[in-house]
């Protein structure tokens, strides 16, 4: 193996221990909890913090590992090696934000808010992404009991 693919490993390796690191201490999740809100499996994580592989990493797997931990996958690439080849491409235009999800969002950047807050603030938010939709049609909304 030749020193740069080494250093590659290595620096990609401390990426994800410090990501999983970061997710035990903010979140209090576990290897599995990480493994089944990234989707890569914990196998494939441990390979990674070990520095385990033949080949490179799959893109698609960086890119879900550090969404499922709500990180920039740019360090990770970064680690890698990878170089963006064509410029970065406009997304489309960025709906409105409600208010109520920009003071969120404010706060959760706000050094003065502790982090006892943040976490309970993150927690409200995922909970509510991935809770059941409320359904909109109640057939008996209208009878009164009794």
């Amino acid at each position: 193996m030749t020193d740069h693919a080494h250093a590659r490993k290595i620096a990609f390796a401390a990426f994800v221990r410090r990501a999983l690191d970061d997710a035990r201490a903010a979140r209090a999740w576990s290897g599995s909890e990480v493994s089944r809100r990234t989707g890569v499996s914990r196998q494939t994580i441990n390979r990674w913090v070990r520095g385990d592989w033949a080949s490179d990493p799959a893109a698609e797997r960086v890119v879900a590992f550090c969404a499922g931990l709500g990180l920039d996958p740019a360090p990770a690439f970064a680690a890698l090696g990878w170089e963006r080849a064509a410029p970065a491409r406009p997304g489309p235009d960025t709906p409105p934000m409600d208010p109520d999800v920009a003071a969120l969002l404010r706060r959760l950047v706000d050094p003065d808010v502790s982090d006892v807050e943040k976490f309970h603030i993150r927690e409200t938010i995922r909970y509510l992404a991935y809770r059941p939709p409320i359904p909109t049609f109640f057939p008996n909304h209208d009878r009164r009991a009794g």
